[in-house]
């Protein structure tokens, strides 16, 4: 029987004590020293911090997080007691003025991605190390005050296998071979030396380790790295010139537009396995090598994976260089590198100047999704310990926030809105800020008060709606208050020789629920033209008819999308079916010329079709997508997503023959038709097996998996949802997307409802998991498609259960109403 002290799990550190260590102490400086070596063969890694400290309070006492097994520690030169270390906090007694604090530990709970992931890459057996500290998982890795606003510098000495190469936030000082008997294992190793990191928060500092494939560029003064998996090389090497020169774009836009250039030569991205998104490390972005795309990557994804490449850049500036103070404004450090990525995707010379119109499809309509389920919140919130703040990396957070700084910019002028963010950065270099103090910035470079502006936009939750009715203009709250102020502009449209031509522009600023408007007699008053601010739009019924009608004839990609996302919206709120959403944007794609607005609009029109149409109409509403894909698949710009559209809707015999060529030449392609037939019963396992042993993806064996779970077939979904939720073995990304949305098909919905109760079952046990772990299950796995009403009375009463995790919650209430919109959808077009 063991002696050893029972330990409870990890406390989240709440907002007052964070604050009150936070006056207590400040930080001068860590340094960690970390051994993998026992990574290579095994799951442990070893790590000696040693903190230098100082104490406002002589005597006083602290706590430092902890959440690995400690093997010592000392204060001062003096042993702590060890017996009291419990719930990942280790307590501080009797501290001094100036303190040194050395805390040895090793953490072996290396497979969870919990701010540490060991993985093994199946097809060549190479092993492969990350980590990922937001936001408060580099407790989880080694000892260290784990807040946002005790930044100092780091020093990093690891100590890894003779064959890795070591990353950290900037290129190495040294690298040597380490003395015989300094490895935990008896293995040849090396020891790599970093130089101090500017201040640092504990969430920004990475080290990532494994055999990787590097690929280096010299651009405008910046030595920028590329890094991949060994098994991924070609398609790194494929994608290499496109992600250079995205980077040299970035860090010439932001520098230049903040007036501070990113100060240290080196900038590396680090591609690695199964991670669900990605997170902005100082000069070392790591992310999922999911978008390595295996094929040739489309448009929409190639912008996509811009997109990310912006908002982890633009945290440089916004979470790295000038942090929040605390959780509670992590909407804004989040908000700001999205709207900051797709401002620089549209201003820095790339190739994505349709990017407004491509987040609008996508991620604006999770924004407004999230903010009309009981799951919404206001921007700023209270956040009263981590774990809610883990509630919070949500669409509110990132697409509301996104489109709210998107509206302050016009409403205070885009030039404004700069010089006041450079005046921030310029202040606040390497220190700690709340809200206001951007505000400040903002107001004082606008000459503007923004005092009414900023409680009105961030302290209430829900979406206004701006209508047009009988020549009257209106904002409607929607708790029926008094609506936000809003800035946005109203183009007019005239039909003449069966064309729309553009009349007039008119500007509207508006802060009452009444709002006087000029309009010229159009045929179409486009509200929120050019998308300026997040609120729905309701236009007369005149306009109305001709938006919908005459979508496609819109002159510019933002304005189309806009149309389509009004269906959309009309759609969710029980005002259109689900086939009336389907005629618009198939109507709008014969004549449709945007990349972005092509690929947006077929798979808004698969999800309508699949997810929000009854039982009787799926098949001939993909009947429908699939003709249009067809005809799409002449097109060369829009071939490969058509053809992907036609693949997951393919309905008829010539559907299928038209995919035979391509998906001879095209593995992914070949990948998406197996899973169709296997979808309509028609399963090949030996094509199954020809193509996994052909495919050099060594994920490939996902995408075989993902095939046999589209099947209606009990043992297949058994097989299938083992790897996903129980085994968890599927790799976090765009895997896990795929072999979820082919396990839950809206045609198998009686075979699939053991398995929804499954889903609900396993949810309690994702609150220990990683933040991008819990996100990634509870959303992509969420079985909408085939969802019933007593699925969701169960999820409701999950959610609402004391003690259920707010991660968890929040996902549960903003999918519940989601579900509960798709049941009323399904039953008016019935």
């Amino acid at each position: 029987m063991s002696d050893a002290p029972t330990r409870t799990e990890p406390a989240s550190l709440t907002q007052v004590e964070a604050e009150a260590r936070a006056a207590l102490i400040s930080v001068r400086r860590y340094d960690i020293a970390v051994d993998m070596t026992g990574l290579l063969d095994g799951p442990t890694i070893e790590c000696v911090s040693t903190i230098a400290f100082e104490c406002a309070e002589p005597g006083a006492s602290t706590f430092v997080d902890c959440a690995a097994d400690i093997r010592s520690a000392t204060l001062n030169g003096r042993d702590l007691d060890l017996s009291i270390f419990d719930a990942g906090r280790l307590p501080l007694p009797d501290l001094a003025a100036d303190n040194v604090l050395v805390v040895a530990s090793a953490q072996s709970d290396t497979g969870r991605s919990v701010g540490i992931l060991r993985t093994v890459d199946p097809s060549d057996k190479l092993v492969y190390v990350w980590t990922s500290f937001e936001p408060d998982a580099a407790r989880y890795v080694w000892a260290c005050f784990d807040q946002p606003d005790l930044k100092a510098p780091h020093g990093f000495v690891v100590t890894a296998p003779e064959s890795w190469t070591v990353l950290s936030n900037s290129a190495p000082d040294q690298v040597e071979p380490a003395d015989e008997g300094t490895a935990s294992v008896e293995t040849p190793a090396r020891v790599w030396t970093f130089g101090d990191t500017p201040p640092l928060s504990t969430y920004v500092v990475v080290v990532n380790a494994g055999p990787f494939v590097e690929l280096r560029r010299e651009v405008d003064g910046y030595d920028l790295g590329l890094y991949a998996r060994q098994s991924l090389a070609r398609y790194l090497d494929r994608d290499a010139d496109e992600l250079f020169e995205l980077t040299r774009q970035g860090l010439a836009w932001f520098g230049g537009q903040f007036d501070q250039p990113f100060p240290q030569r080196r900038y590396d991205q680090v591609f690695v396995p199964n991670m669900g998104g990605a997170m902005e490390n100082w000069g070392c972005v790591t992310w999922t090598d999911a978008v390595i795309y295996r094929s040739p990557p489309t448009y929409a994804q190639r912008q996509a994976r811009a997109s990310v490449l912006m908002h982890e850049m633009a945290h440089m500036w916004f979470g790295d260089l000038v942090t929040m103070r605390w959780w509670d404004d992590l909407w804004l450090n989040e908000a700001f590198a999205s709207w900051a990525a797709t401002w620089a995707l549209v201003g820095a010379g790339t190739e994505h100047t349709d990017a407004w119109a491509g987040f609008l499809c996508a991620l604006k309509l999770e924004g407004y999704r999230a903010d009309m389920s009981p799951g919404t919140h206001p921007i700023r919130g209270d956040v009263p310990d981590v774990a809610q703040a883990m509630a919070n990396f949500d669409a509110i957070t990132y697409s509301k926030g996104q489109s709210v700084l998107k509206q302050l910019s016009a409403y205070v002028g885009d030039d404004a809105f700069v010089r006041g963010l450079q005046a921030y950065f310029r202040d606040h270099a390497w220190g700690n800020t709340r809200l206001d103090d951007l505000i400040d910035a903002v107001a004082a470079a606008a000459g503007r008060d923004l005092s009414s502006w900023t409680p009105a936009w961030l302290d209430s939750a829900g979406t206004d709606t701006i209508r047009l009715a009988d020549g009257a203009l209106s904002i409607v709250a929607p708790d029926g208050g008094v609506p936000r102020p809003h800035r946005f502009d109203i183009v007019s449209y005239v039909v003449r020789d069966d064309v729309l031509h553009a009349v007039a522009t008119t500007p509207v600023e508006s802060t009452e629920a009444s709002v006087e408007v000029d309009l010229p007699e159009a045929d179409l008053h486009l509200l929120n033209a050019n998308d300026l601010t997040f609120a729905a739009v309701r236009p007369d019924a005149t306009s109305l008819a001709t938006l919908l009608s005459r979508a496609g004839d819109l002159p510019d990609p933002l304005s189309r999308a806009l149309a389509g996302g009004t269906a959309w919206d009309m759609m969710v709120k029980g005002e259109l079916g689900a086939g009336d959403v389907v005629g618009v944007l198939t109507a709008a794609l014969v004549t449709e010329r945007s990349p972005i607005v092509v690929e947006s609009f077929l798979g808004m029109a698969l999800k309508a079709a699949e997810q929000w149409a009854p039982a009787d109409q799926v098949a001939p509403l993909l009947l429908e997508v699939a003709s249009t894909a067809s005809g799409l698949t002449v097109e060369p710009d829009f071939r490969m997503p058509a053809l992907r559209a036609l693949a997951a809707s393919a309905s008829t015999a010539d559907h299928f023959e038209i995919l035979r060529e391509p998906a001879d030449h095209e593995r992914d392609l070949a990948w998406r038709v197996l899973a169709r037939r296997a979808e309509l019963g028609d399963y090949d396992e030996d094509a199954v097996t020809a193509l996994e042993k052909a495919d050099l993806d060594p994920e490939a064996w996902v995408r075989a998996l993902a095939v046999r779970g589209a099947q209606p077939d009990a043992a297949a979904k058994d097989e299938a949802w083992s790897a996903l939720m129980v085994d968890r073995t599927v790799p976090m990304g765009s895997s896990l997307v795929q072999v979820g949305n082919l396990f839950w098909r809206p045609t198998q919905a009686e075979l699939l409802k053991p398995w929804t109760d499954r889903y609900l079952d396993v949810l309690p046990s994702l609150a220990s998991g990683g933040l991008l772990a819990v996100g990634g299950l509870i959303r992509v796995l969420f079985p909408f498609a085939v969802a019933d009403q007593e699925f969701h009375d169960r999820a409701l009463s999950l959610a609402e259960a004391p003690g259920t995790h707010p991660a968890i919650r929040q996902n549960l209430l903003t999918g519940a109403d989601t579900l509960r919109r798709m049941l009323a959808a399904r039953a008016l077009s019935s």
